[in-house]
């Protein structure tokens, strides 16, 4: 199975020290502490894709740091903007960057990226509505009020390949780029497993009814804080039904199809998901068999 995107960053999270105030101010006094550079939630990125990384010293005014965590021995922190929204737009420069990034510095930025975004999106307390204050050296808030804690959040969504007669389901959302066809998706609703999520989306996004729920991987997805979970299902027909609201086409695409668009060859059928998302590595596990 290759590398997923957003996975392998070599961080210790340091869990053990998220409650513990001495911890926590001696890695904010550690001269090798290092800080995250982002413009809003993007990413400052340097040669090779490499993230950019610069002292504590250069925190910007009116923001707090977020302990990732240790890497190679040094705490490593993101900058928390007080006060800001950035909405859930992304801009063509970050795809590219994300393009560049090797894999562990993809699975650093994300994990960044999803924290930042998070406190930014929950600053008051859903149990009582009173402003709630930064704790866990930033991995959770609570509330002074009612004292009600509240953790990071990562949404379940499947992504499915649904198989038949040796071709696999593919399928475009109206704002995609051109040419750009992927595995079909959606979130996990309560009171569900991730077998009838799949199931259910399938049906309702193609009317495809599937069986035979295998799974295959997981990724992270930073948009804003999203868990992937990639699975293949066996299909019982090949007649599609689309939902139009979801999905402006789809189609059942051969193994040589899928082989020439994650290849990029010229003249493929469609255009592949990029190698950082997850539906590229299924597709690719599927090439392989390893489904």
């Amino acid at each position: 199975m290759p590398l997923v995107g957003f996975t392998g960053a070599v961080l210790d999270r340091a869990d053990r020290e998220r409650n513990d105030p001495a911890a926590l101010a001696a890695a904010l006094a550690d001269s090798h502490a290092r800080l995250l550079r982002l413009n809003g939630l993007e990413p400052e990125v340097g040669a090779a894709g490499q993230l950019v990384w610069t002292s504590l010293a250069d925190l910007p005014t009116g923001s707090e740091p977020l302990f990732l965590g240790y890497i190679d021995g040094m705490p490593h922190f993101a900058p928390l903007a007080l006060g800001e929204r950035h909405g859930t737009v992304r801009s063509p420069a970050l795809f590219q960057m994300l393009a560049l990034m090797p894999a562990d510095q993809a699975s650093l930025y994300a994990c960044a990226r999803s924290l930042v975004d998070w406190h930014q999106r929950h600053g008051f307390c859903p149990a009582c509505g009173t402003p709630t204050e930064l704790f866990r050296a930033g991995w959770a808030r609570r509330c002074p009020a009612c004292a009600a804690e509240h953790f990071p959040r990562t949404d379940p969504v499947v992504i499915m390949l649904a198989e038949h007669g040796g071709r696999v389901l593919l399928g475009r959302g109206p704002a995609w780029p051109p040419g750009r066809y992927s595995a079909l998706a959606g979130f996990v609703e309560v009171g569900e497993s991730i077998e009838e999520a799949v199931a259910r989306e399938t049906l309702e996004e193609a009317g495809v009814v599937v069986s035979n729920v295998r799974y295959v991987a997981s990724q992270p997805w930073p948009f804003p804080s999203s868990l992937m979970i990639a699975c293949v299902a066996d299909a019982e027909d090949d007649g599609l039904t689309l939902d139009t609201h979801e999905l402006e086409d789809a189609f059942w695409a051969t193994r040589d199809e899928v082989r020439a668009a994650l290849d990029g060859e010229a003249g493929a059928r469609f255009g592949a998901p990029p190698p950082y998302a997850i539906a590229h590595t299924l597709l690719r596990a599927w090439l392989g068999g390893d489904t």
